[in-house]
C-alpha cells in the first residue's frame, strides 16, 4: 500500500507539533479522477448533505455506504494501524483512559457495540464561492483521534483557493494553518483535540478544520474517518 512508503517518524512529529502532516503522493492522478468520478454516480452512498442548509458552509458532499470502494477500503484498513500508537499515546498524555486496538476491524466492532454503525468516509464537492466551516466530525461517542483528507483535484488547473485551514484553542490564545496540497496528497490531522507541551507540562489543545473559499473551478476530496456513527 502507499502508506507503507511514507515517512511515519516525521509524520508523528508534524503530528505531535503542529496536529496534521501531509503525506505526500498517497494516490496516484489517475487514482484521484477514478474516485472523484464517483460523486456523479446515484449508488453507493447512504446520504447526500447540502452544507448551506444545514450552516456547514457551502458545497456538499456524500457519505459512502458499506461496503466501500475497494482502494478507499484498502486505505482505511492500512492507515489505521499507523495512526492508533499515535492515538494511544496521545490518550496516555492526557490521561484519557482509551487504548484503541492494533486493527481497524477490532475498532469497528467496538463502534458496532456502541450503536455507531454508519459509516463515515465520505467524498466532498465544492464550486466556486463554496467553502467548509470549521468543525469536528465526531459522530458519537467513540471518536478516533486522527482522520485523513485526500485532495483529488489539482490546484490551479481544476481549482483555485481552497486551502485545507486548521485551528487550535487554548487557554493560552489560537493560532491557525494553511496545509497546502497536491493532487494526490493527503493531510493527517487531529479530529477533535491533542496533547501540547506548555510552560507547566502537557496540556489540551482543541482543533478544527474547514476549507477556505474556492475562488474558481471545481475541488474534489475524500475524507477517511475512522469512528462509525450512530
Amino acid at each position: 500500500m502507499p502508506s507503507q512508503a511514507c515517512d511515519w517518524e516525521r509524520i508523528g512529529r508534524s503530528l505531535d507539533a503542529h496536529g496534521n502532516a501531509v503525506l505526500p503522493a498517497l494516490l496516484t492522478d489517475a487514482q484521484c479522477g477514478a474516485l472523484a468520478a464517483l460523486y456523479a454516480q446515484e449508488k453507493g452512498y447512504r446520504s447526500r448533505i447540502v452544507m448551506a442548509r444545514h450552516g456547514f458552509g457551502r458545497g456538499e458532499y456524500k457519505y459512502f455506504a458499506y461496503p466501500l470502494p475497494p482502494l478507499l477500503d484498502r486505505l482505511r484498513h492500512a492507515l489505521y494501524p499507523r495512526l492508533a500508537p499515535i492515538a494511544n499515546r496521545w490518550n496516555r498524555q492526557l490521561g484519557i483512559d482509551i487504548q484503541y486496538p492494533d486493527a481497524l476491524d477490532s475498532f469497528l466492532q467496538r463502534c458496532r457495540q456502541a450503536g455507531q454503525t454508519r459509516p463515515t468516509p465520505l467524498i466532498l464537492q465544492y464550486g466556486k464561492d463554496d467553502y467548509n466551516c470549521l468543525h469536528q466530525d465526531l459522530y458519537g461517542e467513540l471518536v478516533f483521534p486522527l482522520q485523513v483528507a485526500i485532495l483529488l483535484s489539482k490546484p490551479g488547473r481544476d481549482f483555485t483557493g481552497g486551502e485545507f485551514v486548521m485551528t487550535e484553542s487554548s487557554a493560552r490564545g489560537q493560532r491557525a494553518d494553511v496545509v497546502a496540497l497536491r493532487q494526490g496528497d493527503a493531510v493527517v490531522f487531529t479530529v477533535n483535540q491533542r496533547p501540547a507541551m506548555g510552560r507547566r507540562g502537557r496540556r489540551k489543545v482543541a482543533m478544527r478544520h474547514g476549507v477556505s473559499r474556492i475562488l474558481s473551478g471545481h475541488r474534489h476530496t475524500v475524507g477517511l474517518i475512522f469512528h462509525d456513527a450512530r
